[in-house]
């Protein structure tokens, strides 16, 4: 009863926010379906965090240290970047280059949507120049990938103090994707822009193609920016096992056992950042702040792009298409589907839209090498 009595007593106001916020993570999980697999864990895991002695994490005693459990799996996973990685086989298993393989110009809005990435870090050693070093500012931009393993990737590598706000507000815009860039979109088109129809020629990609593809972009990448590599080469392994055709149990075990098992350890794990006296500080704020401007800044570049392009092409690109030139795949090639749809029930952008989705998730992660190669 006595240590219950002091247990209770230890409680901390920040303590009982940070269960409300992981209260919200599992209501916007099981409410509105925002990547439940993630956030769900992450919400309850900043409960477990917070709870007063919590055995989850590493406990100080007089007689020395008691090692939690999600301290533990954060060493042995997470500083070491192994769980994003092991997650990058899944997605790369996943992805289906072909759209992208039909229409090669669509890599070009893969690179233009990154341009919220080094906007923010500017901004960010601009405003911010007094709270965040440079590589702080370089693991906030790279919210704006909309690419979570990539930014936590990032994160970890510079060892920022900001690991916990940047990996929840990476997480959480890309649950947001569906509320984020339409009305971003449409205040930067017009409705004539959203209504225009692209023409869907596909070709066909031969197997040799699809197979070389994700061997010459691991090479391209690794001349370009060294230190993507590992991301890069990851990402194109498991789409090396989804093309080769000789192993498809292993493709759909990575698509959806190993994908899905990562992704719940990952959030939970993520969880063990997110304590009271970490978390709950000015700079969280201005990181979720900085990193919705990234996301923002994300999109316009895209669109903004495939507008440029237009006043230079014959047959136009509707602008929506740029938008998803951001890494959240397929949630941003779905939305801009949708929005096309409304505008126009018989404009069927979906694989223009998939096509640049896809070259966002390698632009994604070859920017992330980039910024390590330069401030690394």
């Amino acid at each position: 009863m006595e240590i219950l009595y002091e247990n209770i007593l230890a409680l901390e106001p920040g303590m009982l926010v940070m269960w409300v916020i992981g209260g919200l993570l599992i209501f916007l999980a099981i409410r509105f379906d925002m990547e439940p697999a993630l956030l769900l864990p992450m919400g309850f895991g900043a409960i477990l965090v917070n709870l007063p002695f919590s055995g989850a994490v590493t406990q100080i005693y007089e007689t020395g240290a008691e090692h939690g459990v999600l301290d533990v799996l954060f060493s042995a996973t997470m500083s070491n970047e192994l769980l994003p990685l092991l997650l990058f086989i899944g997605i790369g298993a996943m992805i289906d280059f072909g759209p992208l393989l039909s229409n090669p110009k669509m890599l070009l809005f893969g690179a233009a949507a990154q341009f919220g990435i080094f906007f923010t870090i500017s901004m960010c050693m601009l405003f911010f120049g007094d709270v965040f070093t440079i590589t702080d500012a370089a693991s906030v931009g790279i919210i704006g990938a909309a690419d979570g393993p990539t930014a936590i990737f990032v994160a970890n590598y510079f060892d920022t103090p900001y690991k916990g706000a940047i990996f929840v507000a990476a997480y959480s815009y890309m649950a947001l994707v569906p509320i984020i860039q339409p009305p971003v979109i449409r205040a930067i088109t017009t409705r004539k822009e959203r209504l225009i129809r692209m023409k869907y020629r596909p070709s066909s990609v031969s197997k040799t193609t699809k197979i070389l593809f994700p061997i010459l972009i691991t090479v391209i990448a690794g001349l370009v920016a060294p230190r993507s590599v590992a991301l890069v080469g990851f990402l194109m392994f498991g789409n090396l096992i989804r093309e080769c055709g000789c192993l498809n149990n292993l493709s759909e075990t990575a698509q959806n056992a190993l994908a899905n098992l990562i992704t719940l350890l990952l959030g939970i794990t993520i969880a063990s950042q997110m304590r009271a006296e970490d978390f709950l500080q000015p700079a969280t704020l201005a990181i979720m702040g900085l990193g919705l401007v990234a996301f923002i800044f994300d999109t316009v570049g895209g669109v903004m792009f495939a507008k440029l392009l237009n006043l230079f092409l014959k047959e136009k690109i509707n602008p929506m298409v740029g938008a998803t030139g951001i890494s959240a795949f397929p949630m941003s090639a779905r939305v801009i589907h949708k929005m096309g749809l409304k505008e126009d029930p018989q404009n069927f952008l979906l694989m223009h839209a998939v096509g640049a989705n896809v070259s966002g998730q390698i632009a994604s992660v070859i920017a992330g090498g980039l910024i390590l190669s330069l401030l690394g």
